[in-house]
């Protein structure tokens, strides 16, 4: 490779490596290896709002496609560095010019042949404004793709792009099927055709989605013959059904009831580092929350200190920003509003609301947020703001919330990529405004020009203090109040194993066996 591949390599890797877990994945008790073959039936809370890496931006609902269905040019392995994947090799030609020389032997599962025409059709797809994918910010950096030979595609950037391998990793860069591109368009998010070890068999809304082994993939294939997806919006439910044999995994789990799998003769808890955080948002399009003094007066009421212990059962570490510590760009010295309802009162009289307001705190379901949103709730009866609770669906609350229809909303991301501009340009750029990410309705020209600049740096240091610089502007205008960095959890049957939660909370089901 040419030097500028090789600096630029090296780079990629240092910041890559900063992103790794401190621990490995762990369960409470060693599951015996399994035997592969049979069905393995996944208990998950919510359905899916689409099949289509480009119309969605929950990481949980892309759990469902990502490496199982659909597959990238190049993947984070677990430890969150980049590793080839369709592409078996790539070159860096110069400061906006890389090219990716990609595996001969990938057919999709329609039987379409994979090669540079199909990376180039995804690419193009996920810019063309009449597809309006809300997730085309993550290559809107990418001028052209040039399709070399069959197997040879090369990425023209507009200008030096930092994150660009880790977006071609993340579930926005799958390769899809440019058959079924033309022949199903809108449809793709009902039927997805990928190159992956499996596929995709039927959806039943509400119900279940189920996937089969790819017969002629060209990898190491799937262990399990069927993975069946069922629809369970009951926490508890979702727990019985490992009890009782239904379900093989149950994901997401309440931290509270992590004593009760632990407990278990049938039921082992699996644990992971992540990437994410959760945080309580303003939409700062909505009065009175437009005024900075109303949105502070609320951060200075509610007292954090404690509830990682009681809303969280201890799961997860307080906050300080939308970053995760391990994300690029991560600063440890950030502003921060300290328990203080004198100040907060004082804000509020200053905004002209002395008196108080009446507002709505809008979550999706989920036992700890709405424990959350109910201890908001009685703190800030104290400088007396009157908080309803808004719990709805999570496919619906995502809409509202694009639509800017909540007022205060409970919120996460999880990072994708460990790259802080994963968070800052879906959160917080204006153009994000929306079903991208950027539900706090958030325009300011200061703040769009660092993300950009942040973008089109590739010096580490001055990244991290165009992040920093950032961080810094969206704490002080109090968009949102920082509450927890996440820890992934899940549970399994004692019979399975192989599970893996990635540290962007994909979960991966390639390697799992039942015995």
């Amino acid at each position: 490779m040419k030097k500028g591949l090789v600096l630029c390599m090296l780079l990629i890797t240092f910041v890559l490596t900063a992103c790794n877990g401190e621990k490995e994945a762990t369960t409470t008790d060693a599951n015996t290896k399994g035997n592969p073959g049979g069905t393995l039936v996944v208990a998950r809370q919510a359905d899916a709002e689409s099949l289509d890496p480009q119309f969605t931006s929950s990481i949980s609902t892309v759990s469902i496609v990502h490496h199982h269905v659909y597959e990238n040019l190049v993947q984070h392995d677990e430890d969150m560095e980049i590793k080839p994947m369709l592409a078996e090799s790539w070159e860096q030609i110069d400061d906006v010019t890389w090219e990716f020389y990609l595996r001969e032997d990938v057919t999709f599962h329609d039987g379409t042949p994979f090669n540079a025409t199909a990376v180039k059709k995804t690419i193009d797809r996920s810019q063309d404004p009449e597809v309006a994918s809300p997730r085309a910010i993550m290559f809107s950096s990418v001028k052209e793709v040039v399709v070399v030979d069959e197997y040879t595609v090369r990425f023209v950037l507009k200008e030096p792009f930092a994150p660009l391998l880790s977006n071609l990793a993340s579930h926005e860069g799958a390769i899809q099927s440019p058959k079924a591109i033309d022949e199903l368009g809108k449809d793709l998010g009902q039927q997805p055709v990928g190159t992956g070890p499996y596929k995709f068999v039927s959806w039943t809304p509400g119900d279940e989605i189920i996937f089969e082994k790819n017969s002629a993939y060209w990898g190491e294939p799937g262990k399990t013959d069927k993975i069946v997806w069922k629809i369970v919006p009951e926490d508890s439910t979702r727990l019985a059904m490992l009890e009782t044999g239904e379900a093989h995994v149950a994901e997401p789990i309440p931290s509270a009831d992590m004593e009760r799998i632990k407990a278990s003769s049938t039921m082992s808890l699996y644990t992971s580092e992540a990437l994410g955080t959760e945080w309580v948002g303003f939409n700062t399009s909505a009065k009175p929350l437009d005024d900075v003094r109303v949105r502070q007066a609320i951060s200075y009421a509610i007292e954090r200190s404690n509830l990682i212990d009681g809303v969280y059962s201890g799961v997860g570490t307080l906050a300080t920003s939308t970053l995760g510590q391990k994300v690029l760009g991560f600063s440890n010295n950030l502003p921060s509003y300290e328990y203080d309802l004198d100040e907060a009162k004082r804000l509020l009289k200053e905004a002209g609301y002395g008196e108080g307001f009446e507002i709505t705190i809008t979550t999706p379901e989920s036992r700890e947020r709405q424990n959350l949103a109910e201890v908001l709730q009685s703190q800030l009866k104290g400088i007396g703001i009157d908080v309803k609770i808004n719990i709805m669906e999570p496919a619906s609350y995502y809409e509202a919330a694009a639509n800017g229809e909540v007022e205060i909303f409970i919120g996460s991301w999880r990072n994708a990529t460990g790259d802080g501009d994963y968070n800052q340009f879906n959160l917080f750029h204006s153009s994000s405004i929306g079903p991208t990410g950027n539900y706090f309705y958030y325009n300011n020209p200061e703040v769009d020009a660092l993300i950009e600049k942040g973008r089109a740096v590739t010096d580490l240091t001055e990244r991290n203090e165009v992040y920093h610089q950032l961080q810094t502007i969206e704490l002080e205008n109090a968009l949102y109040i920082p509450i927890r960095n996440i820890e992934n959890l899940a549970a399994t049957s004692k019979n399975v194993d192989g599970l893996l939660m990635t540290p962007s909370g994909y979960l991966k089901l390639m390697d799992v066996t039942i015995q």
